[in-house]
């Protein structure tokens, strides 16, 4: 606790007196983000500083290897999916952006061949990642294939919820991947017509 009391003490003197005015009109029209962003838990991989955002830019759920689940009705709690069903129906947001990235903990966690115990929150979650698993290839850089094809099956997911689907036919919600490499700070988008990622220049 101590280090985070000084980095907030750091953030009420030096960055504080710049955002004050931002946080108060926050504060005072509600958020309206245009962005929801799935992003991994991964402490090194932050959405608002990789993509320069501010309070109030993007409405971000972080979780093991940036997955959604696919909809389904059995009840439990569902936060990932409660989480994008506000941002579809209450913010209305215009894009909803899965960030995959390199080295990531959960796609590694999903290719360990051990068996997975039935009473792990975390072996349940990565089991999200099977079909992405069952179509790469049994060779070659099976991490990083995986990554990839993790944000497709995860794009893929977002639409089986029907909120989802009614807001991409009714007013043009975007349903977009992309990839961020820890090391070199790269960028890379899913194309969606080739379904290829690209590098952003």
């Amino acid at each position: 606790m101590d280090h985070l009391i000084d980095g907030y003490r750091i953030y009420r003197e030096k960055r504080w007196p710049e955002l004050r005015s931002l946080h108060r009109e926050l504060a005072e029209r509600c958020q309206a983000p245009k962005t929801l962003v799935i992003a991994c838990a991964d402490s090194r991989v932050d959405p608002a500083t990789i993509f320069n955002a501010g309070p109030g830019e993007l409405f971000v759920v972080r979780n093991v290897a940036n997955l959604a689940p696919p909809f389904e009705t059995a009840p439990g709690h569902h936060g990932v999916s409660a989480a994008i069903e506000f941002a579809v129906m209450q913010l209305k947001v215009d894009i909803i952006l899965v960030l995959g990235h390199a080295q990531c903990g959960g796609v590694l966690a999903a290719l360990d061949d051990r068996p997975r115990n039935p009473n792990s929150f975390l072996d349940a979650w990565i089991g999200l990642l099977d079909t992405a698993k069952a179509r790469i290839e049994a060779h070659g850089d099976r991490a990083t294939a995986l990554e990839y094809e993790s944000i497709r099956v995860t794009i893929e997911n977002l639409a089986t919820f029907p909120f989802v689907d009614a807001a991409m036919r009714e007013r043009g919600l975007t349903l977009a991947g992309a990839r961020y490499g820890v090391a070199d700070g790269g960028l890379e988008l899913l194309d969606a017509a080739s379904g290829a990622f690209r590098p952003v220049l």
